[in-house]
């Protein structure tokens, strides 16, 4: 049965790549893009993974090792200056 229509992905496809240690529908997207367009399959996508399935832990290190960030350690890109309207002159 199809999940994701816009890709063209089964659920087989999505179990497989969570056999393989996607936890995240994120890392589902990013291991074969469901998800990504519509975003109508995310739901059923969560579904297949039983939220909570992985610990925080593995959580943590799959995001360490997809990025090189280590958890908690701020990003460089996609954030914005802490700028306060009283630290304007």
């Amino acid at each position: 049965m199809y999940v994701c229509s816009c890709f063209g992905i089964t659920e087989q496809q999505v179990k497989k790549h969570a056999d393989d240690g996607a936890c995240t529908p994120r890392q589902i997207a990013s291991a074969c893009k469901a998800g990504t367009d519509c975003g109508g399959c995310v739901r059923r996508i969560q579904a297949l993974l039983g939220r909570g399935d992985c610990t925080r832990g593995e959580l943590l290190k799959a995001r360490t090792e997809s990025t090189g960030t280590p958890a908690g350690a701020p990003s460089l890109f996609g954030t914005t200056p802490d700028v306060r309207l009283s630290d304007a002159a």
